[in-house]
């Protein structure tokens, strides 16, 4: 018997693509509940999993609180589970435990000062931000939706007892931008059932909150990435409904404005099948962005998503993780991906914060009547790109969406990344190819990898020393290592491309003279790169394709080939294929073996393109490949292989600008690429 879930008499009346109904989605829960449990002996054992070696908290020789906020985690995360199956069903036993009762009791236990099991007061701890903090706001955002689950359990006396730690909390010093939601929505739970707080705090968290509005339906949280939608929007939405239209309508409406935006790009964000992308931190969390599904049900305005197309894509964004064997460690989802990854994780992570990544289940807060539940499943906008590929373009957080019709993946093109960091600076994020780490020898996948080859580099000497005579540490051993840009700017789209620039080295390394602007020409199932290298010394550079998994230790079958100055190389795997094609500016094209740097196996492969340089003043030049990629075991054919029809390189384009193309598609379809101001257009 198959160790995950499986779906029990699908209905596919009315979810005719995954066969998922209310009733399913409680079965879920239910199942991954009973997992869950097998790490409670009874009532009165707290809920706490096993710790996972590595980055994780808590370390060896943690504080006692670090404990605490572990056993705290557990409760609340999985009360993301609970609290929807208490609201459907008060009764509702998992392992012949009552969960309102259990609940009840431990989250007594843990909110009552003097407790053995109580969580510590702020002033207890040295003054900074705890993890306490984050959880309280989870929390709370499920009692302000689902009331009747827990709250009215307690007694008044009890409820004074708890309300001192939940107090503190509330009004305890926060981080910057998301945080001030977690303190938003319990400061706002305490004053809706009559407990006094700090109005000012609670009305400066909002407009802070406010502050971050970027446009598009995204807020800025240190870069653009999914807590824009799971927190930004779905807790906000959340805090709207159950309190904000009344306190504070004039905040509201921003928050409601802003939601109302997202919904019309959500669906953008997923692969054909509900598939979501593995991008941007906090990668364990995973289907979390899928909560903004039934949140579209609680705008004022519920007719923004097609209902049958939510749906369908919550139901497929959870049955791509829970149906999979490997996706469970120790009972409950492991910390990774689709398996455990230590790469992959932060070290603000614990075995129980995966559960936040069921934060979908809060439609189960919605009625049996909403057309989240009624409608029938479809796939919306997919039915009618045929085999073309559609590109949302989200000028203000600086991502390009794309959903390829031809093979029914999606894709997250950022560009705008302000540090090295892999869960934002890969060149394109697809649904059905998650990244891999970086390999500090070359060919990481889908990034520009750069090696320098400058002498001052390999010896170890600050590159300004012989001007300046003061020397900056410049290491010879890490020049040795590939790195990746260390960040990105966005620069518009234009005739149908797609600008950006990925910036190698920052200053006090002239940063000027570390540039790659990149454009990007989607087509059906890949993209064809014009890249315009502006690196200024003797340099290498690599640039891979997506990894592919070893699945079972089946490696790849690469075929190489080349015809004229047009070099390929393809590599399959069962129910995948990837095709990297070059035309200009590249040396060879090469294959390399990782380990334990994929998200799906131990080992992988990526195909990649390599060059090196070693003039001192090395001229510009346009990289010029196409990057495809399948999710079938159909052959590549001539067609498919070669979408460029002819090249026109030029060293001053018609606009003005140094060293553009002119590309002619096989289809006679043409596009220009200038790079005409392209630094007075960043838009970082």
């Amino acid at each position: 018997m198959k160790k995950a879930f499986e779906i029990q008499n699908p209905d596919f009346e009315i979810s005719p693509l995954t066969g998922m109904t209310k009733q399913h989605y409680i079965g879920m829960a239910k199942y991954l509940l009973e997992r869950a449990f097998t790490h409670v002996k009874d009532i009165n054992d707290p809920i706490s999993f096993p710790v996972v070696p590595g980055k994780t908290y808590p370390q060896p020789g943690a504080p006692d609180w670090r404990w605490r906020s572990l056993e705290f985690e557990a409760l609340e995360r999985t009360f993301t589970l609970a609290g929807p199956l208490i609201h459907i069903d008060p009764n509702t036993e998992i392992n012949g435990i009552n969960l309102r009762e259990y609940y009840c009791l431990h989250l007594y236990n843990a909110l009552t000062p003097g407790h053995s099991n109580s969580l510590p007061l702020p002033e207890d701890l040295p003054d900074s931000t705890y993890q306490f903090t984050c959880e309280f706001g989870g929390l709370f955002k499920t009692l302000l939706l689902m009331p009747d689950t827990i709250w009215p359990q307690f007694t008044e006396k009890q409820k004074e007892e708890m309300v001192i730690t939940i107090s503190k909390w509330a009004h305890h010093r926060t981080t910057q931008n998301n945080w001030r939601i977690f303190n938003i929505i319990t400061l706002s739970f305490l004053k809706k059932y009559g407990y006094e707080i700090d109005d000012e705090l609670l009305k400066g968290h909002l407009l802070w909150v406010a502050s971050y509005h970027s446009g598009n339906g995204w807020y800025l949280e240190q870069t653009y990435n999914y807590y824009s939608i799971s927190l930004f929007i779905v807790y906000t939405t959340i805090w709207n409904r159950t309190f904000g239209d009344e306190y504070y309508p004039e905040i509201a409406a921003i928050i409601e404005k802003s939601a109302q935006k997202l919904m019309e790009s959500l669906p953008s964000f997923f692969g054909r099948d509900g598939y979501i992308n593995m991008w941007s931190r906090s990668i364990c969390y995973r289907t979390w962005v899928s909560g903004a599904f039934p949140v579209a049900f609680m705008l004022k305005d519920k007719t923004l998503l097609d209902p049958g197309l939510a749906r369908r894509l919550c139901s497929g964004s959870l049955l791509q993780f829970v149906t999979r064997e490997e996706f469970y460690h120790n009972e409950i989802p492991s910390l990774g991906f689709y398996g455990t990854k230590e790469y992959m994780v932060q070290n603000y992570s614990c075995p129980a914060s995966p559960f936040l990544m069921f934060l979908p289940f809060i439609c189960l807060a919605l009625p049996d009547d909403s057309p989240f539940w009624t409608a029938v499943e479809n796939e919306g906008f997919w039915e009618e790109l045929g085999s073309g590929s559609k590109k949302t373009i989200l000028e203000n957080p600086g991502l390009v969406l794309v959903n390829h019709g031809k093979n029914g993946t999606s894709e997250i093109i950022p560009g705008k990344v302000y540090y090295d960091d892999l869960n934002y600076s890969k060149l394109i994020y697809n649904t059905h190819f998650p990244w891999e780490d970086h390999n500090p020898q070359g060919g990481t996948s889908m990034e520009y990898s750069f090696r320098s080859q400058d002498p001052r580099d390999v010896r170890g000497d600050d590159v300004n020393f012989y001007l300046t005579g003061i020397a900056v540490g410049n290491s010879s051993e890490k020049s040795r290592q590939y790195t990746i840009s260390q960040s990105m700017m966005f620069n518009g789209g234009q005739n149908g491309v797609i600008y950006r620039q990925a910036i190698m080295r920052r200053p006090p390394n002239n940063g000027v003279g570390y540039i790659i602007d990149l454009a990007d020409i989607i087509i059906p199932g890949g993209v064809i790169r014009v890249d315009r290298s502006r690196i200024a010394f003797e340099h290498e550079l690599t640039l891979g394709h997506f990894g592919l998994p070893h699945i079972k230790g089946e490696k790849p079958v690469i075929h190489k080939f080349e015809e004229g100055n047009r070099k390929a190389i393809t590599a399959a795997i069962k129910g995948r294929r990837v095709a990297l094609i070059t035309y200009h500016g590249w040396d060879k094209l090469e294959i390399v073996e990782h380990t334990n740097r994929n998200a799906e196996a131990d080992e992988s492969t990526v195909i990649y393109a390599h060059k090196k340089r070693m003039q001192k003043n090395p001229p510009m030049e346009l990289m010029i490949s196409v990057m495809m990629h399948k999710t079938d075991d159909s052959e590549w054919g001539k067609e498919e292989l070669s979408p460029i029809g002819n090249i026109e390189i030029m060293d001053v384009t018609p606009v003005g600008s140094a060293l553009g193309a002119k590309i002619t598609l096989s289809d006679n379809k043409v596009y220009e690429v200038y790079f005409e101001e392209i630094d007075g257009r960043r838009r970082s």
